[in-house]
C-alpha cells in the first residue's frame, strides 16, 4: 500500500472515532459551567450575630454559618455589608440573593419575602432575685407575683394572655426592668434569654439568677430568624433549607453556636 493510501485510511479513522466522542481528551474534558454566585447580605451592627471586626471584615455568628452553608451546597457565597434599613428593598431590586442578618419571621415580612427555616430561635426565660429559689414558673405558680417586660414585645403578650392573675408591668427597654428587679420593685422579669443571660453575668447581675424556662404549657412562641429570600427563588430556598438541615444534624451548627452562646437557639 502506497504511503498517501495508508494516511488516507488513518484519517478516516480518526474521524470515525472523532464522530464516536473517542477524539483526543481535550473534547472530552467540558469543564462544568460554574454557578452563580450567591450574594447574601448581612448588616453588621448586630454582636455577636454580625458586626465588623477592626480588619472592617464581616464576622459573628451568622457569618461563621454562611460560610459552613454555603460550603455544604458547594456554593460560592458573596457577604455584602448593607445596612439594616433598605434590607428587604435591596433583597427585591436583586442587589443581592439573599439575607442572612437576624430577620425575624413574622406574617408581615412574609407578605413580601419568603424565608428558609428557622436558623436560630429565641428562647425566653424568667428570672428573679436569689432569695428566690428557682422552680415552678406556671401562671398558677406565678399568681400574684410582680412580672416585668419590655412593652410591646411577645414576651409582653404572653404574659397578658396566660399570666392574669400576676401582675404585668411594662419597661421601653430591658435594663429599666432588670434595675427594679435589682432593687426589689419586682418578684421576675420575663424576656430574651440572651439579653438576661447577659445581665446576669454582669456586676449588677449577681443579684440575680434564672427562676426558670417558660413552661410546656402553655408554650411560649419562640422568636425565629431565618434567611430572606425572593418568593420566586423556590430552589435556591430549597438549598438553603438543606444545608441548614446538615449542619444541625452533623454537628457543626453547635460548634459554631457554642462560639457565642452558651445555651441552645436551633
Amino acid at each position: 500500500m502506497s504511503a498517501l493510501g495508508f494516511g488516507r485510511r488513518l484519517a478516516i479513522a480518526a474521524g470515525l472515532l472523532l464522530g464516536l466522542g473517542m477524539g483526543p481528551c481535550l473534547s472530552q474534558a467540558q469543564a462544568p459551567a460554574p454557578q452563580p454566585v450567591i450574594r447574601v447580605a448581612i448588616e453588621g451592627a448586630y454582636p455577636p450575630f454580625n458586626f465588623i471586626d477592626p480588619n472592617n471584615e464581616l464576622q459573628g455568628f451568622e457569618v461563621d454559618l454562611l460560610k459552613s452553608l454555603c460550603q455544604v451546597m458547594k456554593a460560592q457565597c458573596e457577604l455584602v455589608q448593607r445596612e439594616w434599613d433598605g434590607l428587604v428593598r435591596g433583597l427585591l431590586d436583586r442587589d443581592y440573593d439573599a439575607i442572612m442578618s437576624s430577620v425575624e419571621i413574622t406574617e408581615r415580612r412574609r407578605k413580601r419575602i419568603a424565608f428558609s427555616d428557622p436558623y436560630y430561635r429565641v428562647p425566653a426565660i424568667f428570672i428573679g432575685s436569689k432569695e428566690t429559689a428557682p422552680g415552678e414558673v406556671s401562671p398558677v405558680a406565678l399568681a400574684g407575683r410582680t412580672i416585668g417586660t419590655t412593652d410591646r414585645s411577645d414576651h409582653e403578650t404572653y404574659l397578658r394572655e396566660f399570666y392574669k392573675d400576676s401582675h404585668i408591668e411594662v419597661y421601653a427597654k430591658a435594663d429599666e426592668a432588670n434595675l427594679d428587679l435589682l432593687v426589689g420593685r419586682l418578684d421576675a422579669v420575663f424576656g430574651d434569654k440572651r439579653l438576661l443571660t447577659r445581665f446576669l453575668e454582669s456586676r449588677e447581675g449577681s443579684c440575680c439568677h434564672v427562676l426558670g424556662d417558660t413552661p410546656k404549657e402553655p408554650a411560649y412562641r419562640h422568636q425565629s430568624y431565618g434567611i430572606g429570600l425572593r418568593k420566586e427563588d423556590e430552589a435556591l430556598r430549597e438549598r438553603f433549607n438543606r444545608a441548614i438541615a446538615e449542619v444541625q444534624a452533623n454537628g457543626t451548627y453547635d460548634g459554631i453556636r457554642a462560639k457565642y452562646f452558651s445555651f441552645d437557639i436551633k
